[in-house]
């Protein structure tokens, strides 16, 4: 096991770019916001030490409109995945605003989508707001979840109870 793992950003997964792409899209006439969170490359079978971009964490509470979002950021996880973040402009403008600019200080990449949301309405930029490449990697992204169980685990658990349920309440029945 690696104690620490190299801080090379070598692309985002296809997948994580076509799900920034829809999210925008389905945003519009509002900005899309969130957060860049990346793997190990070689958890995604890439034979290099460095990271791939294939998440994206939207922050509960963000508020946007067509000319900016905004996020609640006590509520941003302290996450050592992150290493940047993604924002759409509705104008189709693919330059960071003064705005844009002051947020681009956490993290090593910011995306800019613009309408119409299509494969070449983005680009990426580092903390000083000059563009900079981000290859898009055809990996397969693990399929991870928050929770490691279904809708069916929980139904089967709730009628189990139901039936073994001799409790507080049990005589309402």
């Amino acid at each position: 096991m690696r104690l620490f793992r190299s801080d090379e950003l070598l692309g985002i997964a296809r997948e994580t770019m076509e799900f920034v792409l829809e999210a925008s899209e389905e945003t519009h006439p509002n900005e899309y916001m969130g957060f860049l969170r990346a793997d190990d490359a070689r958890k995604l079978d890439i034979d290099r030490d460095g990271q791939v971009i294939t998440d994206v964490l939207v922050i509960p509470g963000t508020e946007s409109n067509p000319t900016s979002a905004s996020v609640r950021t006590h509520m941003k996880p302290n996450d050592m995945r992150a290493v940047g973040s993604v924002h759409s402009h509705p104008n189709g403008a693919l330059r960071p605003s003064a705005a844009d600019l002051a947020t681009f200080g956490q993290g090593e990449v910011h995306v800019i989508v613009g309408a119409p949301y299509g494969w070449g309405d983005w680009k990426a930029f580092d903390n000083e707001g000059n563009q900079t490449t981000l290859e898009v990697l055809d990996v397969e992204v693990p399929d991870e979840h928050f929770f490691d169980f279904t809708q069916e685990d929980i139904d089967s658990e709730l009628v189990e109870e139901r039936r073994d349920d001799g409790g507080f309440l049990s005589w309402f029945r």
